[in-house]
């Protein structure tokens, strides 16, 4: 079968509620969090669209995922001209429908939108490297129903788990198995190629039966329902760049290899050492002048940077900082002797004098008073934290006010 990638429609479900990446998904959908100083999602979509793709259907439910996302991306204009990406690429939304698992959401859109294509479901939370063409010729030569893309991972307890044949077809999957019940080390990473006959079996009175009961998730049910029937679903292995963005632990994890792997373009920054991995964006005049500023400073000394750093647009550091392996996005300030390592400042903070920050997550548009330490905690949107506070272990939701001199360990603040 002949095909190419402006055929292949890309239908992302994102319906949960990210509750164990709370509070950084409170008033903001998970697939638009920011991680390297863009929206999460950016990073698998532009991976398909330099691949050819040209049309994704974003299968979102309820209300903060769609103005996440439809704020976020809107038709795809402003991410193709961002990206230079001609013919551009377009962006659809699920009808409001509510869904009740991530294949309804597909069967939602796949008859809404009438595809009788090749179909790649992906998720709103991974991050992805595919090479899709061998993907796709892989899933046409076995004829499958759905190829599933399979990574060996050393912890399978969270994710569905396959065991394979000889073929390489499927013969048992297992979703989020006990302690000693994995089938294998091969789990599931939420990438599936999708022939249009599967509109059949979602139509049928069987899978009709079960979407009556609410059961239309793919790794609960869908997938153990087609091998059960005998479909042919295959297995795809990858050793490609794979991430679930789903805890504050596993985000820091994507930022640190993202850090240390992405080239300077896919960064979208400019070195201003190039014996190390230090990135600053920009490119007006005015963020320019900004990024000289702090170029000159990490010359002169007055500022120090170790391990992979990305600083976004308009950041104003001051004298004494120092930064590891972290993130700074943009139109954030950082007054003097501030301490940051391993951790993400996401855009328009302000991080006052002879704060530490360390292993943290710092959302968008909060402030730091001086003096404060931020210990392996992740702080919501627009939070004011006091002067000499020190926050260790724990979680803040949006907008709370921690009062000065304050101390709160191992403790969510809701």
């Amino acid at each position: 079968m002949q095909w190419s990638s402006e055929d292949i429609k890309v239908i992302i479900p994102i319906g949960g509620e990210a509750t164990r990446m709370r509070p950084l998904t409170i008033e903001t959908s998970k697939a638009t969090v920011r991680l390297l100083n863009r929206p999460l999602l950016e990073f698998p979509i532009l991976e398909l669209a330099k691949q050819g793709v040209k049309e994704f259907i974003f299968g979102v439910k309820g209300y903060v995922n769609y103005k996440s996302l439809f704020d976020t991306f809107k038709e795809g204009i402003g991410f193709s001209a961002r990206y230079r990406i001609k013919p551009r690429v377009h962006f659809k939304y699920q009808p409001r429908v509510d869904s009740v698992g991530n294949a309804d959401s597909v069967r939602i859109n796949m008859d809404y939108y009438r595809i009788d294509d090749i179909t790649l479901v992906i998720q709103g939370d991974n991050l992805i490297k595919l090479d899709l063409k061998k993907l796709v010729d892989y899933h046409l030569s076995k004829g499958a129903i759905m190829t599933i893309v399979l990574k060996k991972w050393h912890d399978v307890r969270e994710f569905g788990v396959a065991e394979l044949g000889e073929d390489m077809k499927i013969k048992r999957f297992v979703e989020k198995p006990k302690e000693g019940e994995a089938p294998s080390n091969l789990i599931n990473t939420g990438v599936y190629v999708l022939s249009p006959k599967i509109r059949d079996i979602f139509a049928s009175d069987e899978v009709s039966a079960m979407r009556e009961e609410g059961k239309m998730d793919f790794g609960k049910d869908i997938i153990p329902y087609l091998i059960q029937k005998g479909y042919p679903v295959y297995g795809y292995v990858t050793d490609s760049l794979w991430f679930d963005v789903g805890t504050p632990d596993r985000y820091l994890e994507a930022m640190r290899v993202l850090l240390e792997s992405l080239d300077e373009h896919e960064m979208g920054g400019k070195r201003i050492d190039q014996s190390k991995r230090i990135f600053v964006q920009g490119t007006s005049p005015d963020s320019i002048r900004r990024r000289n500023v702090i170029a000159m400073k990490y010359r002169k000394g007055r500022m120090k940077i170790e391990g992979s750093v990305l600083i976004g647009r308009h950041c104003q550091i001051g004298n004494n900082v120092y930064l590891e392996n972290s993130t700074i996005d943009n139109f954030s300030i950082l007054k003097n002797n501030v301490r940051v390592v391993r951790s993400s400042i996401m855009d328009r903070a302000f991080i006052g004098e002879g704060v530490v920050i360390e292993n943290s997550v710092i959302a968008r548009h909060v402030e730091i008073r001086g003096g404060a330490r931020i210990i392996g905690s992740v702080i919501g949107d627009d939070v004011v934290i006091d002067a000499d506070t020190e926050i260790v272990n724990s979680k803040i939701y949006p907008h709370k006010v921690i009062n000065a001199n304050s101390k709160i360990h191992d403790t969510v603040l809701t």
